[in-house]
């Protein structure tokens, strides 16, 4: 089995360094410079175990690869680039491949499923960051991460027991489970409190207003009829993704945050809060925090401001007009 990488960034570069490193086939798809520092210097994976290199092809399109029938495609941009992506593997070809949805936000698989019939979510707790073009770190141990994997809409079947081996061996935790969904319903929960960090800067104190966003989304599902679980910090696995200290690696924060400071142009907020926003319009629940934050992160996005721009005194104020 191969694993097509689309999107080298923090995830899906430490997904390639961590596979090639444990001696898979892996070919990644990336752009820009973290493609040219790839294909001239390999990339730098660095964690608790130290800074490790890992050298494997990269292109710039799927149109580049020859495509074989038991490739794993895993999906590793933001949920805005998802839908360019999809039209770029099938006109590569791709047609009966496992696509796995390594992405925040529950509305890739869905999109995927539109138009390929092999489809499977993965929910990501792997707190990595993109340092530089060619370099990108993660902040735990003892494992690199924790996944759970499951096909869409549920059931699971042998890709995701192939790649569960797969990463497992690469030092991820995984865990197949019948019902992925529920579990990236859980991963969304947390992930409305990305863009408060965004705003008000990694590591900031901001409990009270965290609760309210996720007591609105809580709400939501209850109208909605969403199952989720609860994949939070007292999720017992979690053991194996303690916090790791790397004083050459630090931790800008979560994905808003790093898309913001590299100013890649667009933030997937829209997939995150704006989720919430949606199931609470479509089953008659206001959720005017989520509304607020999924518009502050245009202002963000367009502004140009990186992240910690905000107070959490002007923040509150914002969410309160």
């Amino acid at each position: 089995m191969r694993f097509i990488i689309y999107g080298v960034g923090a995830i899906g570069g430490t997904l390639a360094a961590a596979l090639t490193i444990a001696g898979r086939d892996v070919v990644g798809i990336a752009r820009g410079r973290m493609l040219d520092a790839i294909r001239s210097d390999g990339l730098t994976l660095i964690s608790y175990r130290g800074s490790e290199r890992a050298e494997f092809p990269c292109v710039s399109s799927p149109a580049e690869i020859e495509f074989r029938p038991d490739d794993c495609i895993l999906l590793t941009m933001k949920g805005q680039d998802t839908a360019a992506a999809l039209d770029a593997l099938r006109l590569a070809g791709v047609r009966e491949q496992a696509i796995f949805c390594c992405q925040n936000g529950v509305a890739n698989e869905r999109a995927a499923l539109r138009v390929f019939p092999n489809v499977h979510g993965v929910t990501v707790m792997m707190p990595a960051t993109y340092l530089e073009p060619g370099k990108v770190s993660v902040t735990v141990e003892p494992r690199f991460g924790m996944y759970d994997i499951g096909r869409y809409p549920h059931g699971t079947d042998s890709d995701d027991a192939a790649l569960a081996e797969a990463l497992e061996a690469a030092n991820i935790a995984c865990f197949v489970m019948e019902d992925v969904m529920a579990s990236k319903y859980g991963k969304l929960l947390l992930n409305t409190n990305n863009i408060l960090e965004a705003a008000l800067g990694h590591g900031t104190s901001k409990d009270d207003l965290r609760d309210r966003v996720r007591a609105e989304a809580s709400a939501v599902y209850d109208a909605a009829g969403i199952a989720w679980r609860n994949v939070g910090f007292d999720d017992g696995r979690r053991e194996a993704i303690r916090q790791a200290k790397l004083p050459d690696a630090p931790r800008i924060g979560g994905s808003t945050s790093q898309s913001l400071a590299r100013g890649a142009g667009s933030i997937e907020t829209d997939y995150l809060n704006g989720e919430i926003s949606l199931l609470g319009r479509l089953h008659g629940v206001p959720t005017p925090l989520n509304d607020a934050l999924t518009f502050l992160s245009t202002e963000l996005l367009a502004s140009g401001k990186g992240p910690g721009s905000m107070s959490l005194a002007e923040l509150e104020a914002r969410l309160a007009a």
